[in-house]
């Protein structure tokens, strides 16, 4: 009796252990009767475009949905021809290509590249190639889309940029020059800088002819072309320790070269810096071309060049308020909208919001991505995903 009491007891255990593995074993290749999600294998995660857990407040007509989950710490997005997104991280160090195979707008495929990177926030495509930067460093990756799920041997394109982990994340673009756009932040609160610090760079595709493009900067994160003019527009983050209110969030114009914004001197174009403003004229500088809030940290940004949104939404700036993470009132976590006249910035207004609940965030804007159908992604490193934005007449 007792033997088989034993035995007994061990027969179940081995079915436990059986029954884990297996549910590890589904876990990794998705449950087929769930909902159409991803299949994993390998490195790849499981999506499923669900509502998402909060209502996020629009204007009448937009709709907002998941493109993709299990994202981890998405933030830059590039788009390449062929519809592959392209999605860079800076804490977690892993490296995104997202696929949308059946072309619905709904992503089916996440893979993850690459782990264990040096924050590679910024991400490029260009001539069938994909650029990374990482906090010291621009890479290259030719011909990636032959070569996923994997990740081909990369070319270090510029590796001289500094080794400082403050405000060394960087967001990086091509410009309508054909240069590569990379911004150095500088490596403080607020602190007298030379170059690179401070500063919007640009060099050629290979790394060559790096050059200072715009001073002043004290950290970009987001940066786009007016699709008429080609002129530079970015957004800037305001220094800390000011109180809630002062400085404001910058959207700065850039329509030539070698301008200077201001920091650490200025702040908002018209706040002398309290340690280092007595030192030059706020007259000096090149104020913003539009007021943000205080702190909201305007991230990304892009003119609208779809078709999907009403009109009055073309050529105008979507610009993603990462959030607050020092002010008493939390404020930003949203997407704004600023509304351009005669090239001139000339309203700023909430264009989504919901994400702030109370003073809990949920989730927490990043980047924003025009695509070919006009719908608008959304990235969101908190809550670890990409939403989509579509309009319905």
């Amino acid at each position: 009796m007792l033997f088989h009491r034993l035995f007994n007891f061990l027969l179940s255990i081995v079915g436990l252990l059986a029954l884990v593995a297996c549910s590890q074993t589904i876990t990794e290749q998705a449950d087929a009767s769930s909902p159409p999600d991803i299949t994993v294998q390998g490195a790849t995660a499981t999506l499923a475009a669900d509502e998402l857990p909060y209502e996020i407040s629009l204007p009448p007509g937009f709709e907002i949905s998941y493109y993709a989950r299990n994202v981890p710490n998405a933030r830059s997005m590039a788009l390449s021809p062929s519809g592959t997104l392209f999605v860079g991280t800076r804490t977690e160090g892993s490296l995104y290509a997202i696929l949308d195979h059946d072309r619905d707008y709904r992503a089916d495929e996440v893979i993850t590249l690459a782990r264990g990177m040096n924050s590679p926030n910024g991400v490029a495509f260009r001539d069938g190639a994909l650029y990374v930067a990482e906090i010291n460093r621009v890479l290259r990756y030719d011909n990636i889309e032959a070569s996923l799920p994997d990740l081909p041997e990369p070319v270090v394109v510029n590796d001289s940029f500094p080794n400082d982990r403050g405000h060394g994340w960087k967001f990086i673009r091509f410009g309508p020059d054909g240069k590569l756009y990379v911004p150095v932040g500088a490596p403080c609160n607020v602190c007298e800088v030379n170059d690179p610090y401070g500063s919007i760079t640009r060099m050629n595709p290979d790394g060559t002819g790096l050059e200072t493009f715009a001073g002043g900067v004290r950290n970009t994160v987001g940066f786009d072309w007016h699709p008429e003019t080609g002129d530079l527009w970015f957004t800037d983050n305001g220094r800390d320790q000011l109180g809630d209110d002062l400085p404001p969030d910058e959207l700065n114009h850039a329509p030539q070269p070698d301008l200077h914004f201001g920091f650490p001197y200025c702040h908002g174009g018209t706040i002398p810096d309290p340690e280092f403003g007595d030192e030059r004229s706020c007259a000096e500088f090149t104020p913003p071309a539009m007021p943000l809030g205080p702190h909201v940290a305007a991230l990304g940004m892009r003119f609208y060049t779809g078709k999907m949104f009403p009109e009055e939404y073309r050529h105008q700036i979507f610009i993603t308020e990462h959030g607050s993470w020092n002010r008493s009132t939390p404020i930003g976590y949203r997407i704004s909208l600023v509304r351009l006249e005669d090239n001139q910035a000339v309203s700023y207004e909430t264009f989504a919001e919901g994400w702030l609940r109370g003073e809990e965030a949920w989730g927490r804007p990043v980047d924003v991505q025009v695509m070919p159908d006009g719908s608008l992604l959304v990235s969101d490193d908190f809550a670890g995903a990409i939403y989509r934005i579509s309009y319905r007449s």
